[in-house]
């Protein structure tokens, strides 16, 4: 085995996940060179929505992984001290009832920390709601990462403990001999022992300059934000088609669906008619002002789950791409970090290799 104090290993992606794989990669020693054509933050993160949670819609295989995730954060957050997190809690009330009773009896049973709430105990957690629902469940453990400054504040731990941050286009992926030995940044050459595409919706066009196929769909979701305003929701708020928090400098932040929804025809048109619900939805928003919205191209491995391994038949080449990047983004940093060192596969990734589309 080398040593791991001279392996050096390129990080392609500044978002969430590759700010965390880097981070990691340098607090055991490894040289690490982050390279990014949209500089810290990536592409993806700004997007996102931000919640991090084990919540409904997974199997009890990927919800280990997840809850797994939430604790590593706490960790990361000992570590970092003031990152941007917030363990504000998630009032969710988007399924129909019989729905929402199955998800909260499934995840209570696997041990998520989940509380049945009624109107009135509803009404106590999100004061501000127009329209407290009539059952809805409660996971107070669920929280928020402000997702750009969280990526800066990874990186920039990690460029003072000696990682080099470049920002610029990856032209290809350097070949030999079945390795990828380094990678050509906007026409210059850098080498390295390890190169990792965290890249987002990128990845598939980065890898596939070594021959790599990754089965990726990249559908937009637009998310608004209002001016900073004071203070209006505590936690998350999960209703039938608004998801909406607030952020860390006062901004409320919605989408019809926690991931972004459909852009339409008229993206300016769709934001705003989806600023006007979220204002309507909230008492006390008579002066929330409509800011801007975005509009991310979610990462979304074709069935739904990450993508975290080396690549069969390439070596020198590992690749972790996912829709839940915030959720994630500390467990795979700490076991990509650990597998791409010490060789050494975590069992909670044991579903999340590329090989399972080759059948």
């Amino acid at each position: 085995m080398e040593n791991r104090v001279t392996k050096h290993v390129i990080v392609i992606g500044a978002g969430i996940i590759g700010a965390s794989i880097a981070w990691h990669l340098t607090r055991v020693g490894a040289r690490v060179t982050v390279v990014s054509e949209s500089g810290a933050g990536g592409v993806a993160t700004p997007n996102s929505f931000a919640w991090i949670n084990a919540s409904w819609g997974n199997p009890e295989v990927y919800f280990r992984l997840r809850i797994r995730a939430m604790a590593e954060w706490q960790r990361l957050a000992n570590e970092l001290p003031g990152l941007p997190l917030a363990w504000c809690g998630g009032l969710c009330f988007d399924l129909p009832p019989d729905r929402l009773e199955a998800y909260a009896a499934e995840h209570s049973s696997w041990g998520y920390g989940i509380e049945r709430v009624d109107r009135e105990r509803a009404a106590q957690i999100e004061p501000n709601l127009v329209v407290p629902p009539d059952f809805a469940v409660h996971v107070a453990e669920e929280g928020v990462a402000e997702p750009v400054a969280t990526a800066k504040a990874l990186l920039a731990d990690a460029e003072q403990r000696g990682a080099q941050v470049i920002v610029g286009a990856v032209d290809r992926l350097i070949l030999s001999d079945g390795k990828v030995t380094g990678v050509i940044v906007s026409g210059e050459t850098i080498g390295a022992d390890e190169v990792v595409v965290a890249a987002g919706a990128g990845a598939p066009a980065i890898v596939a300059t070594a021959g790599v196929k990754l089965p990726l769909d990249t559908p937009p979701g637009l998310i608004v934000h209002s001016r900073p305003y004071r203070k209006l929701l505590n936690g998350l708020v999960l209703a039938e088609r608004l998801h909406m928090r607030q952020s860390a400098e006062g901004r409320i932040i919605a989408g019809s669906d926690f991931a972004g929804g459909d852009p339409g025809e008229n993206p300016e048109a769709t934001a705003r008619d989806l600023f006007a619900l979220t204002k309507a939805a909230l008492r006390g928003a008579e002066g929330l002002e409509f800011d801007f919205h975005t509009v991310g191209y979610r990462p979304t491995p074709a069935d739904g789950f990450p993508i975290v391994s080396r690549a069969a038949g390439v070596g020198g080449l590992y690749i972790a791409v996912m829709h839940s990047g915030i959720t994630l983004a500390p467990a795979i940093g700490l076991f990509a970090a650990r597998e791409i060192l010490e060789g050494e596969r975590n069992a909670l990734l044991a579903p999340y290799g590329l090989e399972r589309f080759a059948q």
